[in-house]
């Protein structure tokens, strides 16, 4: 193999690809980055086996071949080479590399021990294109909800589904639930539990430049192609929870906040609330038209604060300072609706207007 390609490109490629290979794998294949040329390009692939990534550049090839290396080292150098043209050529499993004064010789592995990677059956696929700042929203919005228990793997994703002609995305870790409308209109049935890890890697990897994701679902697999990359990545098995008969359609009390004065005051309530896994109490007074935030720290001392809202009905509710800080973080608007019933039944949180977003959170009890 030898070649010509440029230093920002290759940069640019081998930090995608870096990210994926190596991560928790015991294979020390898998901590390699393969480079394979095909025609005009060179092709930077990754894998762990659970994620995989691809990516062409346009490269002036000389000779074709294929060379897999470490992907650390080869990675850190080509990011402190000056920008401008870089050679790399492949002997008996070396690479090596050049860019004006700067050469360097890695020791790579033979190219055969490298993992084929998945095949998705693009002919029967689903698939469907988003801008990428719906998408960006859309995944930020939800994946501060899903679960990290690994005995529970079906919760540990975020789950794609279909819903009366609209497409939806979810996560929940059975203290806290979200949901996000991703597409308005969409023909085909889809419910698929798509890993965290592959939804971060592809917010990592899109570009300023980046406008559109295509994204392609089978049977077991997605894949996400943008620019000149493709991340492919194995679907979650089981059933998400059937989640839509958790969220309440009704609330007795129904408030309607500025979302900054109420993250001012949610804050100030958890200094004090360490103590206590994060409790605060939320308290509406109908009389006065108020809602008192408090905690209390038997070490510290307690905080108390009022925010003058309409109120409909008194009532008392306790919740995670946490929880209801991630949830206001990812609305969107200025005022946000916060509405529960009793202490049993979950809060929700969504914007004062628009209807794409929901975050339920269940109370904690006393």
């Amino acid at each position: 193999m030898e070649l010509e390609v440029l230093q920002e490109r290759l940069e640019k490629a081998l930090n995608i690809a870096n990210k994926i290979a190596g991560s928790k794998t015991l294979l020390p294949i898998l901590n390699n980055i393969l480079l394979r040329t095909d025609k005009n390009n060179l092709i930077i692939t990754s894998t762990n086996l659970e994620i995989a990534s691809q990516e062409y550049l346009s490269a002036n090839i000389k000779k074709q071949g294929v060379i897999t290396v470490p992907s650390k080292i080869l990675t850190e150098f080509i990011a402190n080479l000056p920008e401008g043209k870089v050679k790399l050529v492949e002997k008996k499993n070396q690479l090596q590399i050049s860019s004006g004064n700067y050469k360097s010789i890695i020791i790579g592995m033979a190219a055969d021990e490298f993992p084929e990677l998945p095949t998705l059956d693009e002919k029967n696929a689903v698939d469907f294109e988003i801008a990428v700042d719906a998408f960006e929203e859309a995944i930020s919005s939800v994946v501060i909800t899903a679960s990290n228990d690994t005995t529970r793997p079906s919760i540990t994703g975020v789950y794609f589904n279909s819903f009366k002609g609209q497409l939806f995305v979810a996560a929940t870790d059975g203290y806290r639930l979200s949901e996000r409308r991703l597409l308005d209109k969409i023909k085909s049935d889809i419910k698929v539990i798509i890993p965290v890890a592959a939804l971060q890697e592809v917010l990592r990897s899109v570009s300023k430049e980046t406008e559109k994701i295509k994204i392609l679902i089978d049977d077991s697999q997605v894949k996400f192609q943008f620019d000149l990359v493709e991340i492919t990545s194995k679907l979650i098995n089981g059933s998400f929870p059937d989640y839509r008969q958790l969220i309440p359609k009704d609330n007795d009390i129904n408030l309607v906040l500025t979302k900054d004065e109420m993250m001012r005051v949610v804050k100030l309530a958890g200094l004090f609330a360490k103590e206590s896994g994060g409790t605060i109490t939320i308290e509406t007074n109908k009389s006065e038209n108020k809602v008192s935030i408090r905690s209390i720290a038997s070490e510290v001392g307690e905080n108390s604060s009022d925010i003058v809202v309409e109120v409909d009905v008194d009532g008392k509710i306790n919740l995670n300072s946490k929880f209801i800080l991630d949830a206001l973080n990812v609305v969107s608007e200025e005022k946000v609706q916060v509405g529960f019933s009793d202490k049993m039944k979950p809060v929700v949180i969504k914007n004062e207007i628009s209807d794409d977003y929901i975050h339920i959170i269940m109370p904690i009890q006393s």
